[in-house]
């Protein structure tokens, strides 16, 4: 394994960097002052920010060689350094085009969307100009196994007639978000669990497609994303949004989950080194007990542990990206649930030592360290708890262990 950083990678690092630095950690005050405005819509300043990185061609990494014309030819292992780099502010992503859910839905799109599908709703994704959410998670069952989903999708005619109840759906709440993926069961009484579920396109505009509340994270609405709660009452969509064909929403979902939680894992590293490099900085200036905190053996001891942890999960990704390169995303399942257990806990465990050194301030809105913390709390459920990505793991090493 060689991790060593090509030419044209460091060139895209130093430039995502300075572009960082330049107009988006200046900004993260003012992004939240504009959202006062107009909390639900895409403020001002990142259309800004959008155009500008557009402009200087750091525009969509995230899809690698094998999406063919949509991609911009970088790899996974090239593409995670500048994730992390994104990963220190919780909207950089959404700069470069490369934030989640749409990057998730449009890999689904370039994947599995036909012709009409990516021309409608793909291209506009690609260039930044509406948004989208995807919509699986339900209230009323475990949405941890994907085969528990419940809302309907049922065929009338030239139409699919869809009903059902989802929270969490991030993205949702914004006025720019257009379109919906949806799943939902299309063939309930299949004695085949996995083929009984379907996904469809579904605008927004709908008629029946009731967004009830923004649902909160440890407080935090995340506007203008949101998290929404959405009721499908009677919705009805053409047969032609349907991806694929029915029966392909299990085997489409896990598609999608796989890069994406390399993704979050990715941002999870520059989290945590953005809180890092905090906790060095205000250890060197901050004076207790009559001498800086860095001279206390405690604080030494914090910092180099938040260091190692950010190393090993660091290099853990980069594996995990390379395997996907070398040798498909499903080879590459068990290193995929390895640094989605690692990263998250990996991230709490950085930023919470972060947040004691900043003291009172950590836990206040004047730096990134409360909201940061319960986004990556979040991350131990979002894209799969960490209980199902241990059990599934566990049962995969002692069957290849004991073959």
């Amino acid at each position: 394994m060689d991790f060593e950083y090509s030419e044209k990678v460091n060139d895209l690092r130093a430039r995502v960097q300075a572009f960082m630095d330049e107009f988006v950690y200046p900004n993260e005050n003012k992004m939240h002052e504009q959202l006062k405005d107009d909390k639900w819509s895409t403020p001002p300043l990142l259309e800004e920010l959008k155009a500008k990185a557009k402009e200087q061609g750091l525009w969509n990494f995230f899809l690698p060689p094998v999406y063919g014309e949509y991609s911009p030819g970088l790899t996974n292992l090239e593409y995670a350094p500048l994730a992390e780099i994104m990963g220190g502010v919780l909207w950089g992503p959404e700069v470069f085009n490369c934030a989640a859910p749409d990057t998730g839905n449009m890999e689904v799109l370039a994947k599995y969307g036909s012709v009409a599908q990516k021309k409608r709703w793909l291209e506009p994704l690609l260039a930044g100009e509406i948004r989208s959410a995807f919509a699986m998670t339900e209230p009323e069952v475990a949405s941890s196994d994907a085969t528990n989903i419940q809302t309907s999708i049922v065929r009338d005619g030239d139409e699919y007639v869809i009903n059902g109840k989802k929270f969490y759906i991030s993205g949702a709440s914004r006025k720019q978000c257009e379109i919906l993926i949806v799943m939902g069961k299309t063939d309930p009484d299949n004695s085949n669990r996995y083929i009984q579920h379907s996904q469809v396109l579904v605008p927004m505009n709908t008629p029946g497609v009731i967004v009830t509340r923004p649902m909160k994270i440890f407080g935090y609405d995340d506007a203008p994303e949101g998290h929404s709660e959405i009721i499908f009452d009677n919705v009805r969509v053409p047969v032609g949004n349907i991806i694929v064909g029915e029966g392909k929403g299990f085997e489409i979902a896990q598609g999608r989950l796989g890069p994406g939680r390399i993704h979050h894992c990715m941002r999870s590293v520059g989290a945590a080194q953005r809180a890092l490099n905090l906790m060095c900085k205000r250890v060197n200036e901050r004076i207790v007990f009559g001498r800086p905190m860095i001279k206390q053996q405690s604080i030494r001891e914090d910092i180099a542990k938040s260091a190692c942890q950010i190393e090993q999960a660091r290099l853990m990704t980069l594996k995990a990206a390379q395997k996907m390169d070398t040798d498909g995303n499903k080879a590459a399942k068990e290193l995929i649930a390895m640094i989605k257990i690692v990263a998250p806990s990996m991230a709490l465990d950085v930023i919470d030592r972060a947040i004691q050194c900043h003291g009172a301030v950590g836990v206040s809105q004047d730096t990134f360290l409360a909201h940061m913390y319960a986004a990556q709390r979040t991350l131990r459920l979002a894209d799969g708890p960490d209980q199902v990505h241990m059990m599934q793991l566990g049962r995969d090493l002692v069957k290849k262990n004991t073959a």
